[in-house]
């Protein structure tokens, strides 16, 4: 009732208009306002391996369309929702420039996180309103479906890790990601020389039960020094990953200018990095083959796809991490609706999760593969009653962050 309401306004106001099939287009839509935000804690999730956000961000309008969004601590959250009450969710760029540039420091990953769960609850709002899924406001679907990669197996019930990775790929998935031995018990020291053999011993075993062909691949969780990790891309160089994933540590980008020189393997980063600028030199230098930025990690949908441009141009595939089940839901949005380069996406064992606060089908995933969901926005609803109630924000920041303005009111930095 709420949506055919405000699409009823919008057929009668100046910005409305018609679309082929009869559906509407608001434009600017400048009477629908943001009134309040809320954040939700998953349950049971207590961030086992990484520092990694899941919050629910539902957006809410004076029409009663809603949106949904993950990722984002508390405090980032509150801080960008502050900042959006009484804000035309439709503009998304809009919004995502002034949360992004409308204070002195550029934002750290932390905020791009909370940023990025924001954004992507609008795009949800935006989809939903018009009564079509995300991939079509993104430019319409260029693939039938998203291949995908397991990492770990839960179906299996293999002993060793060559019979899982056997299984994975029965299944239908296109690829096993194993990590390297050792370095998961913090009170057993780390041998380098030790781990870097056995390693290298894994992978071959790897490769020899799914016979090569790119059906595996590995992360180095950055454990190794530049002299043991070269020493096990040498070795890999004659087998056939499809990608090492994480070969030394992320401070440094530009040290992958050494690496690249010193190894032929695929190589695969970005999980730890955020937006454009963050990872652009890696990508634009060609010093990566496949770059592993994902949601809500980069700041939202619209960033992602305009790093998948870059990849686009410079001949990098687009593999991005696994985080929470909503941004699994809108990634295969973004990839579907992207550029021909070769894209695949992490499952966390093998399969989708099924979040109590969620659908059902809120994933479409057969044979190994994601597809499309042709349902208005993410294709996802939310269940607010199944998940834990953090804040609610309804009320304008009392400290307004300034900005500037060029002549035609685009936003630039303060």
């Amino acid at each position: 009732m709420h949506r055919r309401n405000f699409l009823k306004g919008a057929l009668f106001g100046t910005a409305g208009f018609l679309l082929p099939g009869n559906s509407l287009y608001a434009g600017s839509a400048p009477s629908l306002k943001i009134t309040r935000i809320r954040y939700y804690s998953a349950p049971g999730y207590n961030k086992p391996l990484f520092n990694q956000a899941r919050g629910i961000v539902e957006i809410e309008t004076n029409e009663g369309l809603t949106g949904i969004g993950e990722g984002g601590t508390r405090d980032m959250v509150e801080q960008c929702a502050a900042m959006l009450i009484g804000e035309n969710p439709f503009r998304t760029e809009h919004l995502w420039q002034y949360l992004y540039r409308s204070m002195f420091y550029p934002p750290g990953r932390e905020k791009l996180h909370g940023l990025g769960a924001i954004e992507m609850a609008l795009w949800d709002l935006k989809g939903k309103a018009l009564g079509v899924p995300v991939y079509e406001l993104l430019g319409g679907a260029t693939r039938d479906f998203v291949e995908c990669y397991a990492t770990g197996f839960r179906q299996s019930k293999a002993t060793t890790e060559e019979g899982r990775a056997e299984d994975c790929l029965k299944a239908g998935l296109r690829c096993y990601r194993i990590g390297p031995t050792g370095g998961n018990d913090p009170g057993v020291p780390f041998d380098f020389y030790e781990h870097a053999r056995k390693t290298v011993d894994l992978c071959r075993r790897i490769d020899k039960a799914v016979g090569g062909q790119g059906r595996w691949a590995i992360d180095l969780h950055t454990r190794f020094d530049t002299t043991e990790a070269i020493k096990i891309c040498d070795e890999l160089q004659k087998l056939e990953p499809y990608f090492v994933e994480d070969i030394i540590r992320s401070e440094n980008p530009s040290v992958y200018r050494t690496v690249r020189n010193m190894t032929k393997v695929p190589i695969a980063v970005g999980e730890q990095f955020g937006d454009r600028w963050d990872t652009n030199e890696l990508i634009e230098d060609r010093l990566i083959d496949y770059s592993r930025v994902t949601l809500p990690n980069t700041g939202g949908v619209s960033e992602l796809k305009k790093i998948a441009s870059l990849c686009e141009t410079h001949y990098v595939g687009l593999i991005p991490h696994f985080t929470g089940p909503l941004s699994t839901a809108a990634l295969v949005h973004v990839l579907g609706s992207s550029s021909p380069m070769r894209c695949m996406m992490e499952l966390a064992g093998g399969e989708p999760e099924k979040p109590a606060y969620f659908n059902d089908d809120y994933l479409l995933f057969q044979n190994g593969r994601l597809h499309l969901n042709p349902k208005p926005g993410w294709g996802v609803e939310f269940n607010p009653k199944k998940a834990d109630f953090i804040m609610e924000i309804k009320e304008n920041t009392k400290f307004p962050h300034p900005y500037l303005k060029s002549p035609d009111g685009a936003i630039h930095n303060w």
